[in-house]
C-alpha cells in the first residue's frame, strides 16, 4: 500500500442549499428558516474531499452540467487538491443540486435533483482507467447510474483494486455484483432496503449484517450514527462503539466516515483499527454545520483522537 494512498473515486457532485429551521415543516406547512448557506456537496464529492483533507492522494470521476453551480464544484474540488481531470462537463443536463432542512437536533432531511450525475457513464470510467488501475482503492456510492458503478466495480477487479460501495441511496436492486465489493457500508436505511431486515438496534443491526455477508459481500461496515458502526466478516460479528460528541449538523458524516474507511483501508490498517478510526472522523464532522465545510483535516483528526 502507499505511503499516501491513491485512492479513485466515482460517484456524484452537487450544490447544497442547505436552511436551518427550529424542525421540519409538516405537510402544507411554511416556516421561517433560521438561516441560508450553499456549499459544494454530493455523496462522491464529500468523500474525495474527506479523503483528500485526511491523507490520500485523490482522483474524482464525475460529471456537472455547464452552469455556474458546475464552475464553481469543479474549482472547489481543485482547491482540495482533488484531480479533477475526469470531472466532465455535460451539455445537457443541469449540475445537481440537493435541498437540505437542518433542524435544530442537526437532523436533516434531503431531496436531490441529480442532473448531470445520471449522465455519469462507463465511457467516462474508461478514461479514468489508467488512475483506477494504479488506486489503493476505488470508493463507489450510489447516486450516479446503477450501470455506471457495476462498469466500474469489475474494472477495479480487473486489477485487483479493493472496493469500497456507500449504499446510499439503496434499493434491493443497488448492484449486481455484490460479491465483488471488498467492503459494503450502508447505514440503517439502506441496510433494510437492501436486505428487508428492520435495523432496530444492535440485534437488528447484526441481523443485517449477516443478510448481507450470505449474499457474498466480503466485509460489512454497517454505520449506525452515534452508536458507531457493525463489523460483519468472516471472522464474526463485532460492534465498534461510536464517540460521544455535542451535534451540530449530520450532513456529511457518513460520507466523511466511508472515505475514512478509504483511507485507512489503503494505509493498510486492519478492519477494526479502520473503523475506530473511521467513527472518529465521522464524529468530528457532526460537530460543524455543512457539508464539506465540516469535513475535518488530518491535523484536526489527530488531536480529536489524542488531545
Amino acid at each position: 500500500m502507499s505511503a499516501m494512498p491513491r485512492i479513485t473515486v466515482i460517484g456524484s457532485i452537487n450544490m447544497d442549499l442547505v436552511i436551518r429551521a427550529p424542525r421540519l415543516p409538516r405537510t402544507g406547512e411554511t416556516l421561517f428558516g433560521e438561516g441560508f448557506s450553499m456549499v459544494p456537496g454530493g455523496k462522491g464529492a464529500n468523500q474525495a474531499v474527506t479523503a483528500a483533507r485526511i491523507g490520500a492522494q485523490v482522483t474524482f470521476v464525475g460529471k456537472v452540467g455547464r452552469d455556474i453551480f458546475g464552475e464553481e464544484l469543479r474549482t472547489s474540488l481543485a482547491r482540495e487538491r482533488v484531480d479533477t481531470r475526469y470531472l466532465f462537463t455535460d451539455d445537457h443536463a443541469a449540475t445537481g443540486v440537493a435541498l437540505i432542512v437542518i433542524d435544530n437536533s442537526g437532523d436533516n432531511s434531503i431531496l436531490v435533483a441529480p442532473g448531470a450525475n445520471m449522465r455519469c457513464n462507463p465511457e467516462d470510467v474508461d478514461a479514468a482507467a489508467e488512475e483506477l488501475a494504479a488506486a489503493d482503492v476505488l470508493l463507489l456510492q450510489l447516486e450516479i447510474p446503477l450501470e455506471t458503478d457495476d462498469y466500474a466495480i469489475s474494472l477495479a477487479k480487473r486489477h485487483q483494486v479493493p472496493v469500497i460501495l456507500d449504499a446510499g441511496p439503496a434499493s434491493q436492486r443497488a448492484v449486481s455484483n455484490l460479491k465483488q465489493i471488498d467492503i459494503l457500508s450502508p447505514n440503517e436505511t439502506e441496510a433494510e432496503a437492501l436486505t428487508g431486515v428492520k435495523v432496530s438496534g444492535l440485534k437488528g443491526a447484526e441481523q443485517a449484517c449477516r443478510s448481507l455477508l450470505s449474499k457474498g459481500v466480503g466485509t460489512v461496515v454497517l454505520k449506525l450514527g452515534a452508536q458507531g458502526a457493525m463489523i460483519g466478516d468472516r471472522d464474526g460479528i463485532r460492534h465498534i462503539p461510536g464517540v460521544k460528541v455535542h451535534v451540530v449538523d449530520t450532513t456529511a458524516a457518513g460520507d466523511a466516515f466511508t472515505a475514512a474507511l478509504a483511507v485507512a483501508l489503503g494505509e493498510g490498517k486492519g478492519i477494526d483499527e479502520v473503523v475506530v478510526w473511521a467513527n472518529h472522523v465521522g464524529a468530528l464532522t457532526v460537530t460543524r454545520l455543512g457539508a464539506q465545510t465540516s469535513l475535518p483535516t488530518r491535523e484536526e483528526v489527530d488531536r480529536f483522537i489524542k488531545p
